[in-house]
């Protein structure tokens, strides 16, 4: 069953009513500005416009479709993003502009759909950074050779799949590329992600998720977790 986000629907209903309703009480019927209607209208429709702007620059909410993060983040929560957090995307050159401050392994990051077939976006834990090496033996991750302890996991599928057959339980030794990232969800057997479409552009990241406000009685800050690991060795495989 499709995951249908009511929030955002009802958020852009709402600013195409007051678009519609500035457009007919200033240009249409041009109220003037103190009746009432007008009074109570164009208000309303600037506190959208800022909150459109906040929206696109500064903090976005989302909603959480799939169960891919569980048991971090659950189907139906809805996280807040810092925009800017690691820099903001001009959408004209598909560029990222200061960027100063880059994502960090166990960050937990939102971004635009890597495989190019929606505009949607996606959340997942950073797990690689450029010049890592990435290997998973038997559901075990290993990041430059040093096996990960991570409590922050769940396994909700006991079977091992070879590497054959599918890269979920067992691939690499696999080399993040330069400006790329590699991204995994925290619930391991259910999440699609650079196991299966590889390193992320670092120019289709969007925000650093921080907090969880709706529903309200699930409202906490979101775990960013600091994952240590030796420098990569000398020789590695570069990831497709």
């Amino acid at each position: 069953m499709k995951y249908i986000d009511w929030m955002e629907i009802i958020y852009w209903s709402l600013f195409a009513l007051l678009v519609i309703g500035e457009i007919l009480v200033a240009y249409v019927y041009k109220l003037d500005k103190k009746h009432v209607v007008r009074d109570w209208v164009e208000p309303a429709f600037e506190a959208m416009i800022i909150a459109t702007i906040l929206r696109i620059f500064v903090i976005q909410a989302f909603a959480i479709p799939t169960g891919s993060m569980e048991n971090t983040l659950m189907v139906g929560e809805h996280p807040m993003a810092i925009k800017f957090a690691y820099g903001l995307y001009n959408p004209l050159d598909q560029k990222m502009y200061f960027d100063f401050n880059k994502p960090k392994r166990g960050d937990v990051v939102i971004f635009r759909d890597p495989t190019g077939k929606t505009n949607s976006m996606w959340i997942k834990r950073c797990m690689g950074l450029p010049g890592d090496v990435m290997e998973m033996k038997d559901k075990q991750l290993y990041i430059n050779g040093k096996k990960m302890d991570e409590p922050y996991t769940v396994h909700k599928d006991m079977r091992i799949f070879p590497a054959y057959f599918q890269p979920r339980d067992n691939f690499g030794p696999l080399t993040v590329p330069v400006g790329s990232l590699f991204m995994m969800g925290d619930n391991r057997d259910q999440s699609y992600d650079s196991r299966f479409w590889g390193a992320l552009p670092s120019n289709k990241i969007r925000g650093k998720a921080f907090l969880v406000y709706w529903p309200l009685n699930k409202l906490k800050i979101i775990k960013h977790i600091k994952i240590e690991v030796p420098p990569p060795p000398a020789a590695a495989v570069k990831i497709k």
